[in-house]
């Protein structure tokens, strides 16, 4: 038979302060729409509420440019990387890897003159409120948490699931045969996405109804997991590449680069190819010329350059955990062009320039190849110890460290204060 799926929508609910029982209030909901949980049952909650009651709340002062200058530190604490920006617009990544339009942070039925700030770890929310609601009424149930999230290359906004608890999130149908007979390779249901989008038909965005009922969905197989299972990994992440001037500059902000990896192997063609800019630099002629190392654990070299910084006081964890560890070095060129001291320091001068220059164009590569970088000055600082950890040919100088892989988590996000557009500019 076809499956049917019912969906009630829950109004009544009151205006949701910090502190209060979402689960009993969602309980009165249900009593009030003349329903009883059964098991099988999901239910949808509005991210919103659920914040509410965790009070993600952030007041705005009365003045624009204060409201402005909060609205931007709120969205900038949210925001573990900016993908695109427009005007005020940020299309950022949070925390639990959800990609949305200002990180989620939204003052629309926020309830007076205030932000709403996405809740701190929806999972936990969507747990929190499912063991409760099985606690008060012994059903075995799902909750999903549900956020408006727009679509690339799409119009329109949808709700999608950002927290779940209580049954897994993806439906894998790979290996079974489709209606043809053909094997299917590659479908994976998002069912809690598609519980969010169901549920959005009836809640809609202005009529106050927070949360919904839905019952006949089918559960997928297999233990219960969470939102932040619906999040492709970024080694098979193809959109990762910020498109656009607007992406492009967001890519540049002062955001610190990558903290943390993910363990996924790197393709090392891909740092071939990222590499190869380097070879752009415009380098002065017989200047000393523009190498870059890649360390390996081959013979424990990276255990020994790892070591050297750490000897000169340098912090090396970040660097410890990348997939990928590349050392820049200056190698000498051709004898000196010109013969007074003043010409020849200036023609250092330029070949530093144009080693940072070529450092951009690297990690800006690393970028367009899928994967995260960062760079710290971490071996200049003792150039003669790390020269020898690595065994370089005689003359060759480390110029610092470039840790690369493919993005992991990031806990906690670092905010940054915002740069007004005339800070580093000085006009004369």
């Amino acid at each position: 038979m076809t499956p049917t799926l019912t969906v009630v929508p829950l109004p009544g609910l009151p205006e949701v302060r910090p502190g209060d029982d979402l689960a009993r209030l969602l309980i009165d909901a249900l009593t009030r729409a003349g329903c009883e949980l059964a098991d099988g049952d999901v239910l949808a909650v509005t991210s919103k509420v659920v914040a509410k009651a965790e009070g993600r709340l952030v007041p705005l002062p009365a003045d624009e440019a204060g409201r402005a200058a909060v609205r931007a530190a709120a969205v900038a604490g949210e925001t573990v990387r900016v993908l695109a920006r427009r005007g005020e617009l940020v299309i950022a990544e949070t925390r639990t890897g959800v990609v949305g339009a200002n990180a989620l942070v939204d003052a629309s039925n926020a309830g007076g003159d205030r932000l709403v700030l996405p809740p701190l770890d929806p999972d936990a929310s969507a747990e929190r409120l499912r063991a409760r609601l099985h606690a008060e009424t012994g059903r075995r149930l799902a909750v999903v948490v549900t956020d408006t999230l727009g679509r690339p290359w799409r119009l329109g906004q949808t709700d999608a699931a950002i927290g779940l608890a209580g049954m897994a999130a993806l439906a894998d149908q790979r290996g079974r045969p489709d209606d043809d007979g053909r094997t299917l390779e590659v479908t994976e249901t998002a069912v809690p996405d598609e519980v969010a989008a169901a549920a959005d038909l009836v809640k809609g965005k202005t009529g106050r109804v927070a949360a919904a009922l839905l019952r006949g969905v089918p559960w997928p197989s297999g233990p219960a997991g969470s939102a932040r299972d619906l999040v492709r990994p970024a080694a098979d992440d193809l959109f990762r590449v910020a498109a656009g001037p607007p992406g492009l500059l967001a890519l540049l902000e002062p955001s610190g680069g990558t903290r943390r990896f993910a363990p996924d192997p790197v393709d090392p063609a891909a740092v071939e190819r990222a590499v190869r800019t380097t070879a752009a630099a415009p380098l002065p002629h017989r200047a000393p010329v523009l190498r870059v190392v890649e360390v390996s654990s081959v013979g424990g070299r990276r255990a020994r350059y790892l070591e050297a910084l750490e000897q000169a006081g340098e912090e090396v964890d970040r660097l410890t955990a990348a997939p990928v560890l590349l050392v820049p070095c200056l190698a000498p060129g051709g004898p000196p062009r010109y013969r007074d001291a003043r010409r020849r320091d200036a023609e250092q001068a330029a070949a530093l320039l144009a080693v940072g220059g070529a450092l951009g164009a690297l990690l800006l590569a690393l970028h367009a190849e899928g994967l995260g970088a960062t760079w710290s000055a971490s071996s200049l600082f003792c150039q003669d110890a790390a020269a020898a950890a690595l065994d370089l040919p005689a003359g060759w100088r480390p110029l610092g460290s470039v840790a690369a892989g493919h993005p992991g988590t990031e806990p906690t996000p670092r905010p940054w204060p915002p740069l007004a557009p005339g800070d580093p500019l000085l006009r004369r």
